[in-house]
């Protein structure tokens, strides 16, 4: 019931001194198991930060979230735990993607689009995307093939229909009606 030395709202000063320093999990080999539960902690608070249009800390901590995957490993990966890593990758490269975007920065959004495709061909998101940045530098033969063969895997998505009406609309000569 003694009353506090220091009086409320006085401001403090604190000095930290630094007594060690050691290496992140992420230098370190851990078990497969353990690098997916880091890999998806650090992309989930991507997403947080994503979600509250704090872009930058979003690709921090994908990119956070890929060194956690990347990283060496006690063991082998099973083939379940290996698949899980390659999913894990694709998901915190189409994040990274989408995060460049939001930054404007178009040229790196398309480098995490090609890296996701590298690990997985068929992702109808990341080739989506990779269409419609083609798209936006003009490269439009490019785009449509992109978008063709994203629509091949998802015919219902409307968002690549209307990309691809777009560029369709782009390259057909204006009728001189």
């Amino acid at each position: 019931s003694r009353e506090p030395d220091v009086p409320p709202e006085a401001p403090l000063l604190f000095e930290v001194t630094l007594l060690e320093v050691r290496d992140g999990p992420d230098s370190q080999p851990l078990p497969p198991a353990v690098r997916l539960r880091l890999g998806s902690q650090r992309r989930e608070r991507g997403n947080f930060h994503f979600a509250r249009a704090d872009f930058a800390a979003a690709l921090r901590s994908y990119r956070l979230s890929l060194r956690a995957l990347d990283g060496p490993t006690t063991a082998p990966p099973g083939p379940e735990e290996g698949e899980e890593l390659r999913e894990q990758r694709v998901k915190c490269l189409n994040n990274c993607a989408a995060a460049e975007l939001k930054l404007g920065r178009a040229e790196e959004a398309l480098a995490a689009c090609e890296a996701a495709l590298r690990i997985s061909p068929d992702n109808g998101r990341a080739l989506l995307r990779r269409g419609q940045l083609l798209a936006e530098q003009g490269r439009d033969a490019e785009a449509t093939l992109v978008l063709r063969r994203a629509l091949e895997l998802d015919p219902a998505n409307k968002v690549i229909h209307t990309e691809l009406s777009r560029l369709a609309k782009r390259q057909s000569p204006p009728s001189n009606t």
